[in-house]
């Protein structure tokens, strides 16, 4: 950890780590986030993506579980989420 953005993370890499992001129910929403995520991760486990709606079904849940390597993987993943068009938030 000789990199100084490393040491202002309570995080010790590589660990589990889940991102969510919610959006507009639909298929375009959820191909997006795992297309991001992927950008930035080697591989999903299987089981890696969990998907839930909200009451009425306009809204989707992704929680997506990835082996963070570092604070920039993860600074990269969330601001490519929360500059995508589909994403209304991202967690």
């Amino acid at each position: 950890m000789n990199d100084s953005t490393e040491q202002e993370t309570l995080f010790e890499f590589p660990c589990q780590f889940p991102i969510k992001a919610m959006g507009k129910s639909g298929e375009v929403f959820e191909a997006a986030v795992i297309e991001i995520v992927n950008r930035h991760v080697e591989e999903l486990p299987e089981g890696a993506v969990k998907l839930g709606a909200s009451k009425g079904g306009n809204y989707t849940s992704i929680t997506i579980t990835i082996t963070a390597h570092s604070k920039a993987q993860l600074d990269a993943i969330y601001m490519e989420l929360t500059s995508c068009e589909h994403v209304l938030y991202a967690l």
